[in-house]
C-alpha cells in the first residue's frame, strides 16, 4: 500500500474513532440527565474502550 493511501486510512479511522467518542459523550449525557445507571456505566466502560483503540493512530508504535 502507498504511503498517502496509508495515510488517508489512518486518517478516517481516527475521524471514526472521534465520532464514537462523541457518541459515547452523548450516550452519557442521556444516561445521567435520564438518572439510567445501566447506560451512563456502559457509556462510560464505551468510551475508554474508544480512548484505547485510539492510541495506536495517536502514538504509532515505530518499525525499525
Amino acid at each position: 500500500m502507498s504511503a498517502d493511501k496509508r495515510q488517508r486510512e489512518e486518517k478516517f479511522h481516527l475521524v471514526g474513532w472521534v465520532l464514537f467518542i462523541i457518541c459515547a459523550i452523548l450516550f452519557i449525557l442521556s444516561g445521567i440527565q435520564n438518572d439510567d445507571l445501566l447506560t451512563t456505566v456502559g457509556s462510560f466502560i464505551f468510551l475508554i474502550a474508544c480512548v484505547v483503540f485510539l492510541i495506536p493512530l495517536i502514538h504509532p508504535k515505530e518499525n525499525h
